[in-house]
């Protein structure tokens, strides 16, 4: 809306400068009107047409305006002389009325420019001199970036809760859309994941340990940020952000397109206790492995626990000695043999510490 009304003021303001020619009466006369207001509509056809990023903050008009009149200014020097050469055979009050008339134009020209540009950059652009910064304060050295596989996980909750993520969370628009797709699909599965992912945002925007914040960002027509992922990516490098993903296809992208991607999974897999062989360990088998006599059971958090000689307790919580562990690209396999548990004897048998003391009598089973 600011630059709407910035463009409409600007095709007035040069309307107003060729029409204050007209009332002087001079030779010019209409021609300046309609170069004015020419000059005028087309330029701001020129910047409407032009790629340009989204309005940032209105704080940068004051110093766009400052700007485009010190501009104006320093060229109002150069029109001056360059009248003063190739207009010498004009009448002097001509000249000075044209003089006048370019410098105005150029005046309004050169703060429309600077207050547009200024407007339409990034929340981090900078000047070098003096320096000034009309991005906001942000919590933490670099942003996060949200992936819709991080908002339909809902991990996130818990890791924002331990106070571990001190800089501001990031979600772009068209991650917020594609979860509005997702939310909306006829399909069952892709429904419920859409309505968790936007259940989960809601509730990081109500956390009061992060900083969550919506971006309105497009392509600008770049062919390579078709997609998602794609814009991502683009948008990840243009604030020199993070990202936070569960794809792993899609960290790896990041890494070879030199984004700095987190791996959620990657975090979890690095969270896990170290095991080592000859600990032991308890599980609960529930089905068979895929050799004879083994058992199957999970950790936890979800570590697959191979056990020999455990199909014959299926159901059961067993104590297991650790005998090997296997990475893999999902996870890690736990190798195990079921724990060494003294043997069961029978009524009449002694065991070696009997054998020791003859004098001592076997056990016997009680009478019924």
């Amino acid at each position: 809306m600011i630059l709407h009304v910035l463009r409409a003021l600007f095709v007035l303001l040069m309307a107003a400068v060729g029409w204050a020619t007209i009332s002087a009466e001079r030779p010019l006369g209409w021609l300046t009107l309609g170069i004015a207001v020419s000059v005028g509509v087309l330029l701001v056809c020129v910047d409407i047409l032009s790629p340009r990023k989204k309005l940032a903050a209105f704080a940068g008009t004051f110093l766009g305006l400052l700007v485009g009149l010190l501009l104006a200014y320093g060229l109002s020097f150069v029109v001056q002389l360059s009248a003063d050469l190739y207009l010498s055979d004009w009448n002097s009050a001509d000249r000075e009325d044209f003089v006048r008339f370019v410098n105005l134009c150029v005046g309004i020209v050169c703060c429309y420019f600077a207050i547009s540009f200024i407007l339409q950059t990034k929340d981090d652009f900078r000047f070098i001199i003096p320096y000034v910064e009309f991005s906001r304060q942000l919590r933490g050295s670099r942003p996060i970036l949200i992936d819709t596989s991080v908002l339909i996980d809902g991990r996130i909750l818990d890791i924002a809760s331990t106070g571990l993520l001190d800089s501001r969370l990031i979600v772009p628009r068209f991650v917020l859309e594609e979860l509005q797709v997702l939310a909306d699909a006829s399909d069952r599965l892709k429904r419920q994941r859409g309505r968790r992912g936007l259940d989960v945002l809601n509730k990081l925007q109500d956390h009061r340990r992060v900083e969550v914040s919506l971006y309105d960002w497009s392509s600008r027509g770049n062919a390579e940020a078709e997609g998602a992922d794609q814009m991502l990516l683009e948008l990840a490098k243009e604030l020199g952000a993070r990202l936070l993903t569960n794809d792993f296809n899609l960290s790896k992208v990041a890494q070879v397109r030199g984004v700095d991607a987190i791996n959620i999974n990657d975090l979890a897999q690095a969270l896990r206790p170290v095991v080592l062989p000859g600990e032991r360990m308890q599980v609960k088998l529930l089905k068979a492995g895929e050799e004879p006599l083994q058992g199957v059971g999970y950790l936890d958090d979800g570590t697959m626990v191979v056990v020999e000689q455990g199909r014959g307790r299926l159901g059961e919580e067993v104590e297991f000695v650790v005998t090997n562990v296997l990475p893999t690209a999902s996870g890690r396999i736990i190798f195990g043999r079921l724990g060494e548990t003294p043997p069961r004897r029978r009524p009449n048998e002694r065991s070696e510490s009997d054998a020791e003391h003859p004098d001592v009598p076997a056990a016997r089973p009680p009478k019924p």
